[in-house]
């Protein structure tokens, strides 16, 4: 069984105009986000086995916080410069290329490629807002090849809404 953890960024910050797209930090929304969703994964007992993540600033300021409240060492998180802007296709030559031995993997990082990957994969979702989770398992030994099954389980989680959080009060 393979277990496969895609969660994009969490929102990030436009204030600055002169900074470049691979620069921008988190939002305070972010932060909030991140306040909900590593605690949902860490009583989940999510812990992936390699956790890999883009190279741009608001993945980073995702992926490490996550990385604590799941007990993975954020030391260990892998940056990775071609899972920024890259397609479908390039995510999934990455999740190809993984050891065998290695039953679970997170990938931190951006939309359009996330969704479409989820998507393509089966997860059954037509958009992952920020921070949000697919989590998908395969009844696969393989990672290489993994788009031809359909997952055997899938779940998708987002941070709750403003107006459902008030809603919920």
């Amino acid at each position: 069984m393979k277990t496969l953890y895609l969660v994009r960024h969490a929102k990030s910050c436009w204030d600055d105009p002169t900074l470049a797209d691979h620069e921008r930090p988190l939002a305070k929304r972010g932060l909030r986000q991140l306040e909900e969703i590593g605690p949902w994964l860490a009583a989940r007992g999510v812990r992936p086995q390699r956790l890999l993540c883009s190279t741009a600033a608001r993945a980073q300021a995702t992926a490490r916080p996550l990385a604590e409240a799941m007990g993975y060492p954020p030391e260990a998180i892998d940056y990775q410069a071609r899972l920024y802007a890259c397609t479908p296709d390039a995510l999934l030559a990455v999740i190809g290329e993984q050891p065998d031995d290695l039953q679970s993997l997170m990938l931190v990082g951006h939309n359009p490629e996330l969704t479409e990957l989820a998507t393509r994969l089966g997860a059954g979702i037509e958009h992952m807002p920020t921070c949000a989770v697919v989590e998908l398992v395969f009844a696969s030994g393989r990672w290489a090849g993994i788009e031809s099954q359909a997952p055997v389980q899938r779940l998708f989680h987002r941070p709750t809404r403003k107006r459902e959080r008030k809603a919920g009060d």
